[in-house]
């Protein structure tokens, strides 16, 4: 069960797709001494192995890595090769019969092997999951069932653990089809940053994550893509308010690299709230306050419900203080009322919307919680010192 060298070398052209450059499959198969002549691949990967294997042992990896390969020895009855493609993925390279290609009971039998893989390794304590490539009669074409097995395995990303996977040819995706996110969504998400709502823009954030995952589904590259881009758009915004370009970038790159190589949602989503969090941290540290925890818990509170109707009872109520001791204490320690804390939130929010989108100044009074367009538009020029319509031609020009 030890690994064989000159098998794992041979096993890595053929699934390269570089045999032919060492001249003919029997060539360089009696070249090397081996036997096997492989028709199909079979990836095998431990479940949620990166965070298993985080401060483990080499110990604990070999001997894991044992385990798995105890088992596929002790399942498959058929001659094969077996390579380590990473941490945590076998590449099984099975020889079959002849007529193999045209037995309908061909599927019923890997599954049922690669099941009996997963119940022995359950006995120890971990999981696998497996992608089945085609069948392909000459050995030539293997590399292309090794892909195929790559493919069908990234399904892995929407599903749970012990997961079989036989490759299907992709579906056809309707790159016509409605956005998932809206450009005023996008809007609200980073205005919302904007405004120092962080955990209210994460929050956001995962809502239109999940609208993501079940509009592309189907398409996982394209998920990770849209997703990846509503954190670009975040980048930009750090760059526009002075960050620094050198850090930003590398880290976008780093980031990039760590999502696309994710292999499951939750952790996609968490990496990507992460770096979400560290980014608007970089806005919202130049400009936060330092304040007491009771003020500063109004001050999230109106962070967060700046869109409903609010009143400073309802704010002393949610920090049970009276309303004196809120105004009073407030206004101390921040230099403004909660009202008018309030209203600068909302008319910080409306000067981003007037920005980046062509929606009506009603539209954008009511987005940002002002129930009369006029009291806003009354608001806005208090605190601007203009109209919302002449601070738009102002912009354009």
């Amino acid at each position: 069960m030890m690994l064989v060298t000159t098998e794992a070398a041979f096993s890595q052209l053929l699934i390269s797709g570089t045999l032919v450059h060492e001249g003919s499959f029997k060539e360089v198969q009696q070249k090397f001494g081996i036997q096997v002549t492989p028709h199909l691949a079979i990836l095998i990967s431990m479940d949620r192995y990166p965070e298993l294997a985080i401060d483990k042992s080499i110990t604990w990896k070999t001997e894991i890595g044992q385990q798995l390969v105890k088992a596929v020895y002790q399942t498959i009855s058929e001659p094969f090769l077996w390579v380590w493609i990473e941490e945590g993925i076998l590449a099984l390279l099975l020889e079959l019969a002849s007529d193999s290609q045209q037995s309908p009971s061909l599927k019923r039998k890997l599954l049922s092997n690669v099941q009996q893989i997963q119940g022995l390794v359950d006995s120890q304590g971990f999981s696998v999951s497996a992608g089945i490539g085609s069948y392909y009669e000459s050995p030539y074409m293997l590399y292309r069932s090794f892909e195929e097995a790559k493919e069908s395995l990234v399904d892995r990303f929407f599903q749970g653990n012990r997961v079989i996977y036989f490759y299907e040819k992709s579906k056809k995706v309707d790159l016509q089809a409605e956005q998932a996110v809206s450009q005023e969504e996008k809007t609200e998400l980073l205005a919302r940053v904007r405004i120092g709502d962080i955990e209210g823009s994460i929050n956001y954030l995962k809502m239109l994550l999940a609208r993501i995952a079940q509009t592309y589904k189907f398409h996982i590259d394209m998920f990770k893509s849209a997703a990846i881009e509503l954190s670009m758009s975040l980048s930009s915004m750090v760059l526009e308010t002075g960050g620094d370009v050198s850090i930003i970038l590398s880290e976008n790159a780093r980031m990039i690299q760590s999502l696309y190589s994710t292999v499951r949602y939750n952790n996609f989503v968490n990496k990507l709230c992460d770096y979400w969090r560290m980014l608007a941290e970089q806005i919202v540290k130049a400009n936060q306050l330092n304040v007491s925890p009771i003020i500063r818990k109004a001050m999230n509170h109106i962070l967060e419900y700046h869109q409903d109707k609010i009143s400073l009872e309802d704010i002393a109520q949610y920090c049970y203080v009276s309303t004196y001791h809120l105004a009073h204490l407030f206004k101390k320690e921040v230099g403004v009322s909660v009202i008018d804390f309030l209203n600068k939130i909302r008319i910080e929010k409306a000067v981003y919307y007037l920005e980046m989108t062509e929606m009506s100044v009603k539209q954008i009074a009511g987005l940002v919680g002002f129930q009369d367009s006029n009291y806003f538009t009354r608001t806005f020029k208090k605190i601007m010192s203009c109209s919302p319509s002449d601070y738009r031609t102002a912009r354009l020009c």
